[in-house]
């Protein structure tokens, strides 16, 4: 056997939807991951009698840092079925751990940082230029394991 490779940022976003889809599938839901060219949409996942269904989009970091990077569609994208599962992969020694986030929340969260972010000055006191990246952070672990707020 050769020596563990590391994880590319696309192996690890591929990690993380089947995780999450692993997840889901061990609570009895029903889960079934996009093709790739879908957009927005990762995961659709159904309560086990089909009567409601859900989007997720999983984001994931491979590290233990309660952030994730977004970009700036996520200010706009939100519906009351659609969430977000950010995935902290962790390391081989320990499960990854999941924030399940409803979409409205992000959109909130990234439009009110990004805001803030741009009226606070630079490390120079410089104004900071427009970014079209964005950001959610959980540092409170408000959402961590809140697999209820789906409402399947």
């Amino acid at each position: 056997m050769g020596s563990v490779q590391k994880l590319s940022p696309l192996l690890g976003g591929v990690a993380g939807e089947y995780f999450v889809a692993a997840e889901l599938s061990a609570r009895g839901y029903i889960a079934s991951i996009t093709l790739r060219n879908t957009k927005g949409v990762d995961i659709l996942c159904s309560s086990g009698d089909a009567r409601k269904t859900v989007g997720i989009q999983v984001k994931t970091n491979k590290s233990r840092n309660r952030s994730w990077m977004l970009n700036q569609k996520a200010e706009d994208y939100f519906a009351d079925n659609l969430f977000y599962v950010f995935v902290n992969l962790n390391d081989a020694q320990k499960s990854p751990d999941y924030f399940v986030v409803p979409s409205k929340v992000v959109a909130r969260y990234a439009k009110e940082s990004n805001q803030a972010w741009l009226s606070a000055p630079g490390k120079k006191g410089q104004a900071h230029m427009a970014s079209t990246m964005r950001h959610f952070r959980d540092e409170k672990e408000e959402f961590a394991g809140r697999w209820d707020l789906l409402g399947l």
